[in-house]
């Protein structure tokens, strides 16, 4: 039975009493109805309680019971009544608070497209989503939400991608950009071709995301339990000496009667559930309540290099002309001839830093790729080699501690070309305000070369670097790590992450073009290509944690303060029970806080700008 009809019940259940006392003046008719409902609500809590403590853990229902036996024994049948309505009201009203505070998580689901337009002998058939095959083409009307993964074929239009990555700013796609589902088309149509099928697409991992977030139980809910043995002790001892002094056993239920379990019940799980609301809207999903209490007290951070640190993305970084009579700008549009019909991510950075120098690109003729060594071309008549160094190096072999394509000119050895990984702009921004917010070591774990892995560690400022690690020495190095060094954050992207992630006590997938295995590994997924969101989920995390502290300390000193108050015999027990809901009320409502963004966020962008700054 959910709460809210157990609410209803006990109202009913209320009435029912009501009418039987004073319309037909039969009080024990009314004592034994509430008598019985009471009994019957007491055992259910008693068995619930039991099973919490087999599990290992103190509940605090063991109050609830005894306010509501107590104030039966000494007759106050009525406050008996309204303890049983304030209880089943308190859970139904946390089930409200629940559902209003995790609506941005829901909207995701409530939103998932169903239906797909697509494109045979240019007439539109609508399908379902499931139905639409990689290679498809679809097209997708202004407010509509693209079904899939694709990549624009015709038409440029502004698309809202923030249920996916919180950026609120509508981002323009044109004919070869990529477009992940979910997103909403602004304003005109766009047909594009699906790379992805529906249940690899971004959308519906994202879906997943946050189903999972929602059928994990948030291990920190038990956050009251920390205080549940000294509250209840507190009260009986109140009650005991309330009794006592006045030898009157009305004053212990009177004091029982206040002594409200409810905020210690309500307030953690609220402020949880809202703090993943909050971190939803900001761009990261996480997956438990656990995860958010582990990554407030996180105390070391470690980071994969490739596509974590940096942005995963080759650009040129030397030109090397071995032939007089070739100079870099004529090597660079060599290579970028003869490569610009491959899809090798080598090729797509040469191409792009031709563009960027605005170089002709030239035609070339019997273009062929040799996969695993290079592409070879005729260009003006000139047949030419762009490869590894077996292939085009013409046995030249150099740079091997970097990425780096040779170029050969009939079958003459005329240079290399270098690439570099680029740094994350607001990768130096990211790790101080790791530092700021109380992560005490930053490490590096990479595969790639140890000089590349320092220079990039020295440009961000971390001193703890492995490198040349395979995922089995990336698991043993967080292994390794102290007990007083944890809890240990792992920051990855690609399927060489996944295991490390799952090994840490949090794993934070860089989700936005990271793999499927890092997400579905990780606790936390950072949705927005921006590392920045991984101390902001950290400083939401904080601040969420202390919101949840702060909101069940505010129940408990307002519980013990009418404890005392009722000890003298100011408050019956029929009052007492009543301000119950007082105290339920204000405890969510500081619960609650934990939505509220309390500074605007701080992005890649700004980061960006203050690095400009700088070196201007």
């Amino acid at each position: 039975m959910s709460n809210f009809k157990k609410f209803v019940l006990t109202i009913f259940i209320g009435i029912i009493a009501l009418i039987m006392e004073f319309m037909f003046n039969q009080p024990q008719v009314a004592f034994w109805i509430i008598a019985i409902a009471g009994g019957v609500m007491a055992i259910s809590m008693f068995i619930g309680m039991i099973q919490t403590l087999k599990s290992g853990k103190y509940g605090v229902d063991i109050l609830a019971i005894t306010a509501i036996v107590a104030t039966l024994l000494v007759g106050e049948y009525w406050a008996s009544l309204v303890v049983l309505v304030m209880l089943t009201g308190g859970d139904s009203l946390e089930d409200y608070a629940s559902h209003q505070a995790g609506r941005e998580l829901r909207t995701l689901l409530e939103n998932s497209p169903q239906v797909a337009h697509k494109i045979v002998n240019e007439q539109l058939h609508d399908i379902e989503v499931e139905e639409a095959s990689v290679n498809d083409l679809l097209l997708i009307k202004p407010g509509e939400i693209a079904p899939v993964d694709g990549t624009v074929e015709t038409g440029t239009t502004l698309v809202d991608e923030s249920s996916l990555t919180g950026e609120s700013r509508p981002i323009e796609k044109s004919a070869g950009d990529e477009i992940m589902s979910g997103s909403i088309v602004k304003d005109t149509s766009i047909r594009i071709r699906v790379i992805k099928k529906a249940s690899d697409s971004q959308y519906q991992k994202l879906v997943k995301l946050v189903e999972e977030s929602k059928a994990k139980p948030a291990h920190f809910v038990r956050l009251a339990d920390r205080y549940a043995v000294p509250f209840t002790l507190i009260a009986y001892i109140i009650g005991g000496f309330a009794w006592f002094i006045s030898k009157d056993p009305v004053r212990f239920a009177e004091v029982l009667v206040v002594a409200s379990p409810c905020p210690l019940i309500l307030a953690a799980p609220v402020a949880l559930v809202a703090g993943m609301s909050r971190s939803s809207r900001n761009g990261i999903v996480v997956k438990t309540g656990t995860t958010i209490e582990k990554l407030a007290k996180a105390n070391t951070i470690a980071f994969d290099k490739t596509g974590t640190l940096t942005k995963g993305k080759l650009s040129v970084d030397e030109i090397q002309s071995e032939n007089k009579q070739l100079s870099a700008k004529e090597l660079l549009t060599l290579a970028a001839s003869v490569e610009q019909e491959s899809t090798h991510i080598l090729a797509r950075s040469l191409v792009a830093q031709a563009k960027e120098e605005s170089l002709q690109l030239r035609a070339v003729k019997n273009l062929q790729e040799v996969t695993g060594k290079g592409v070879e071309a005729f260009v003006a008549g000139k047949k030419v080699r762009v490869g590894n160094a077996s292939f085009a190096g013409n046995g030249f072999v150099g740079q091997t501690n970097k990425t780096v394509v040779y170029l050969t000119v009939d079958e003459q050895y005329v240079g290399y070309i270098t690439f570099k990984d680029v740094l994350r702009l607001e990768a130096r921004e990211t790790i101080n305000q790791l530092n700021q917010l109380g992560v005490e070591k930053t490490v590096m774990l990479t595969g790639d070369d140890a000089e590349i892995a320092y220079q990039i560690a020295e440009k961000v400022n971390i001193s703890d670097v492995h490198a040349q690690c395979l995922p089995e020495e990336k698991i043993q190095v967080l292994k390794d790590l102290e007990e007083k060094q944890r809890p240990l954050i792992m920051v990855g992207d690609g399927v060489n992450d996944a295991p490390a992630l799952a090994t840490a006590d949090i794993g934070i997938a860089m989700g936005a073009h990271g793999s499927t295995a890092a997400s579905e590994s990780a606790d936390a997924v950072i949705l927005k290509d921006d590392l920045t969101r991984v101390s902001e989920a950290i400083r939401l995390s904080k601040d969420t944690m202390k919101v949840a502290q702060q909101s069940v300390l505010i129940g408990i000193f307002i519980c013990v303060a009418l404890m005392l108050v009722a000890s003298t015999g100011l408050i019956p027990a029929l009052l007492g029970a009543a301000l119950q809901e007082v105290v339920d009320t204000v405890s969510i409502l500081s619960a609650l806080r934990a939505r509220r963004e309390k500074r605007p966020y701080k992005n890649a962008y700004e980061a960006q700008n203050k690095l400009t700054i700088e070196k201007k």
